[in-house]
């Protein structure tokens, strides 16, 4: 894909022996719990998957969506303990890596253990422009913005036709990423309808026009650049 940038000979050959097989998950499938330890690592190979964390009470808000390409795990790897969840929001295929070869890679391969640095780096980007929309936009700004972000990373990946793009999410899930009752939820994306920005169906979203939705919210949409895979 041309959005990732290539591996050097000797990167690929320590990827490829850091590498320990491949793992298929079903939609709804908790890959990693809050508060567990794991011994892998993952890198997002096919579908979708979403992070979030939960209240005693179980209510639930997600924190940010995994598309191919975005690596699993990394915080558990890096802290020990796992401070959020994930679960297959569709089915997925991922790559595992042995966690405990993780200190192998930084002390090893710099250029890899920057490619992390940077994963790390933009995923708090992703988080900061969440923080941003959910503190300031009104509730329609944030649903056209969630769903044009959500456009555009599924594009980054090949994802999208250039005509349009099924989100594989419900309202439930647009709800807990919100911060919205669902009551609410439903209101909002029927105005967004309305406007013929999005359709949508029993279990995704249609996205009809992300240009509207990106004005509509205020976005200007995010860096096009190459990024790094591991």
């Amino acid at each position: 894909m041309p959005g990732f940038r290539e591996f050097e000979a000797q990167e690929l050959r320590f990827i490829s022996s850091f590498k320990t097989g491949e793992l298929v998950a079903e939609t709804g499938t908790t890959l990693l719990s809050e508060g567990s330890h794991s011994a892998h690592l993952y890198t997002l190979l096919s579908g979708w998957a979403f992070r979030y964390k939960t209240l005693p009470d179980g209510r639930r808000q997600i924190l940010n969506y995994m598309l191919p390409g975005d690596l699993v795990g990394l915080q558990g790897s890096v802290i020990g303990e796992m401070q959020h969840s994930v679960e297959a929001l569709s089915p997925l295929v991922l790559c595992v890596f042995q966690r405990d070869r993780l200190n192998e890679l930084f002390r090893n391969h710099p250029g890899l253990g920057f490619d992390i640095t940077w994963l790390a780096a933009q995923e708090e980007r992703m988080l900061d422009d969440h923080l941003l929309s959910l503190g300031r936009r009104t509730a329609v700004e944030r649903a056209a913005y969630l769903i044009a972000f959500l456009y555009h990373r599924a594009a980054s990946v090949g994802l999208a036709s250039p005509r349009n793009l099924y989100l594989p999410i419900t309202q439930m899930h647009v709800a807990d990423t919100l911060g919205l009752s669902i009551v609410h939820t439903n209101k909002t994306l029927r105005k967004l309808a309305g406007k013929s920005l999005i359709r949508w169906l029993d279990r995704s979203c249609e996205v009809l026009d992300v240009a509207g939705l990106m004005e509509l919210a205020g976005w200007s949409g995010p860096a096009e650049r190459r990024r790094p895979l591991i």
